[in-house]
Parts: structure tokens; sequence; C-alpha cells
């Protein structure tokens, strides 16, 4: 019988083959939901899809598109963002 702890659903069962040809359950924990953007809802493209301690581990370059509203908003909000603030900026001048 598995142990009590790992009977639960939150965690994922993985099929692994070992080196002596027997196949093993592994339990692993599920990875979180995609990163979406704040205005559109789409799911962001460059953000990884992992756990916050191998997100730790990643440099930041890889955590996130490097341009304005990297991370926050998908491509196209951002630049509909960066539009709006640049025709209210020269409106101010």
């Amino acid at each position: 019988m598995v142990q009590p702890s790992r009977r639960s659903r939150t965690l994922r069962r993985v099929h692994r083959r070992t080196p002596g040809s027997r196949t093993v359950l592994h339990f692993k924990k599920r990875k979180p939901a995609k990163a979406i953007c704040s205005q559109c809802g789409k799911v962001l493209a460059g953000v990884p899809r992992e756990r916050p301690y191998k997100m730790q581990r990643l440099p930041k370059t890889k955590k996130r598109p490097e341009r304005p509203y990297g991370g926050r908003l998908c491509s196209a909000c951002a630049r509909r963002a960066i539009i709006a603030s640049a025709r209210k900026a020269q409106k101010t001048e």
C-alpha cells in the first residue's frame, strides 16, 4: 500500500523505468497554472510554468521577457499601453 501522504491527488503520478527494467511509480508536485495577461487574460509567452523554488534558481532574464510590462501584459496589450502613454505624454507637452 502507498504511504497515506502519497494517496492525495494533489501529487502527480509519474511512471519511471528503473535500470532493472521495473516500472515504478514516482510522486511529483503539480506545476502551477500558466501566467496570464492582466488585461486580456491571454497566456503569456516567455514566462516559465515552474514551482517557486525552481523559479528562484532561474536567472532574471529567464523568468520573464525583457520588454516594458514583461511578465505582466501580453505583447499586444503592452504595445497598446506604450502607445497610449506616448500619446498622453505628447498631449501634455
